[in-house]
């Protein structure tokens, strides 16, 4: 099998991940799972907190250590067996929680992607003014290019980390609950860019999502997990049902579609759902 220390090419890459079996305090967490990314391909890993979701992203992104797993790109090539260096090329990760950068420009934040090139006491990056004027504009924040990153709201932060990603210039994006406390308008745009890196430049996207409805409307699979485990791996009409839902979830989720988009659409119904189930069971 290859060890890809080779710069990769600027296409997609598939990205196979078997038996993922991680432990914490001794305690399996993330229980044989596998998963698959295909270049031009959303895949959105659902499920509860705690259900591992995180976890296995993570650990096929190589920042969690696995009891047991295997990592496969391009069918050939041993993930596992490549330097941290050498897998920066083709996978690259956006984590929660990054903090806010303090007296860095948006382009110096952005030029952070560019490490996998780089020697390791800096050194020389041909390509990397125009992968990082690349990721800016893809990401829409070139014109905030020579501004302070402190400065920024959070949806154009998360969008100048995601253009550090993009300037990685790998075939693999991971993506960790992306949209958490993003307002609606920075969320429906981080969504659509997914789309766009899917569609239009032939990327692996993995990402996770709490958000059902989300999932749907931006991914061609959906693996949903619960307890650490994966309860089911498809299309969105076939994994997204209320039945299994319901079960996952423990609440009663129906599921419809979209009038006015054709997606899929969820709906958790407690016990004051609906107005007219409340007037019926009135005296």
């Amino acid at each position: 099998m290859s060890t890809g220390e080779e710069r990769p090419s600027l296409r997609g890459h598939e990205l196979s991940a078997t038996a993922v079996t991680v432990a914490y305090d001794g305690v399996d967490v993330v229980h044989d799972a596998a998963i698959t990314l295909r270049p031009g391909r959303v895949t959105a890993l659902v499920g509860p907190n705690g259900s591992g979701k995180s976890t296995l992203l993570r650990t096929v992104a190589r920042l969690q250590r696995a009891r047991r797993a295997g990592v496969v790109i391009d069918g050939e090539i041993d993930g596992l067996a490549l330097s941290p260096r050498a897998f920066s090329r083709h996978v690259a990760l956006l984590t929660q929680g990054r903090p806010t950068p303090s007296g860095l420009t948006v382009r110096d934040v952005v030029e952070f992607g560019r490490y996998p090139y780089r020697g390791r006491w800096g050194g020389t990056d041909p390509g990397g003014r125009a992968a990082v004027d690349r990721a800016l504009a893809l990401t829409g924040v070139a014109e905030l290019a020579e501004r302070g990153a402190e400065h920024l709201s959070g949806g154009q932060l998360q969008r100048v980390w995601l253009a550090g990603c993009l300037a990685q210039e790998t075939g693999v994006l991971l993506l960790d609950e992306p949209t958490t406390y993003l307002d609606l308008r920075y969320q429906v745009e981080l969504l659509d860019l997914m789309r766009e890196l899917a569609d239009d430049h032939g990327i692996a996207v993995g990402v996770v999502l709490h958000d059902l409805d989300q999932a749907a409307a931006v991914a061609d699979r959906i693996v949903l997990l619960a307890a650490g485990r994966i309860v089911a791996d498809g299309l969105p009409e076939d994994v997204l049902t209320p039945e299994r839902l319901s079960e996952v979830y423990g609440i009663r989720i129906e599921v419809d579609t979209d009038p006015l988009t054709g997606r899929l659409r969820t709906r958790a119904l407690g016990r004051h759902h609906t107005r007219s189930e409340r007037l019926s069971t009135t005296p």
